[in-house]
């Protein structure tokens, strides 16, 4: 299990990684005259600047990606917030750790190419860490409770594009939010702000299906840590979240993800229960 410490070590002794698009470069090329595979599994992490996260969450987000930075896996680090405040959803890094070559073609390919190729394959687990251990740093770094709005159903419309356009057999979303919308559509927030309103699941679907706010996640497995999370004042208020308010809360999100093409497979309210599986 990898340390949050341990992903922001790394990206700082590669600093400009985690800010480019194919993070990780390519072992693929001409002289193997074999073609990379396409990623077995994508984890798209999507981070909500809106939300403060405690480094025990942090962490949790951290140990979520670990298993993931291995062969045969794509990756990104998106960030979102608020868009009537310019704070639009941005993919910080991705790239991918590609796949082996299978031994019964490397029996024709030359020595020396295939060593250079081991080489780089080694090294692009480390070069994956560091760029995201560099976007965590940056996401969690960067966000205020200060922000009026939290545009999360538009921002999740948006980002689900990109999952269902990826080419992998399998899609795996990690969101670390509080998943609570206030925006102008509609407010998860109890009237003074500091608390979560028990929402109506049936009544807030059909104002997400009215103002056509549903998406398509292509079939991805959806994790969430955070919801429910007060941040600033209102974490130190203690603000108090009763069970009925929190499975409220589950179920319209539950409902929203089935009927935007994505499986639920844990709601952490606010940490999971159980670890992000990299394998099934």
């Amino acid at each position: 299990m990898i340390r949050l410490a341990v992903l922001l070590a790394l990206a700082a002794a590669a600093p400009g990684i985690a800010a480019a698009q194919d993070a990780v470069p390519s072992c693929y090329h001409a002289k193997l005259g074999v073609e990379a595979p396409a990623p077995a599994t994508e984890l798209f992490v999507l981070v909500d600047q809106t939300t403060l996260f405690d480094p025990i969450l942090q962490q949790q987000v951290a140990n979520g990606v670990r298993p993931f930075m291995a062969p045969d896996n794509a990756f990104s680090v998106t960030t979102f917030s608020a868009y009537s405040q310019g704070r639009y959803a941005h993919v910080v890094t991705s790239g991918t750790i590609e796949g082996l070559i299978a031994p019964a073609l490397r029996d024709d390919i030359s020595k020396p190419v295939l060593n250079k190729f081991d080489a780089c394959t080694k090294r692009q687990p480390h070069q994956a860490m560091q760029a995201v251990g560099n976007a965590l740093r940056g996401a969690f770094g960067g966000a205020s409770p200060d922000l009026a709005r939290s545009d999360v159903l538009a921002s999740f419309k948006s980002i689900a594009t990109r999952v269902k356009n990826s080419t992998a057999r399998r899609k795996v979303v990690l969101i670390a939010s509080d998943m609570l919308e206030n925006s102008s559509v509609t407010a998860f927030y109890g009237n003074k702000g500091n608390s979560v309103r028990q929402v109506d699941p049936a009544r807030e679907l059909k104002i997400v299906v009215d103002n056509a706010l549903l998406a398509d996640f292509g079939g991805a497995e959806i994790y969430v840590i955070g919801a429910g999370l007060l941040g600033g004042d209102a974490a130190r208020s203690n603000s108090y979240r009763d069970p009925k308010t929190m499975r409220a809360l589950a179920g319209f999100w539950n409902g929203y993800f089935a009927q935007s093409n994505g499986q639920v497979i844990e709601i952490g309210q606010p940490a999971l229960l159980n670890p992000v599986q990299a394998r099934r």
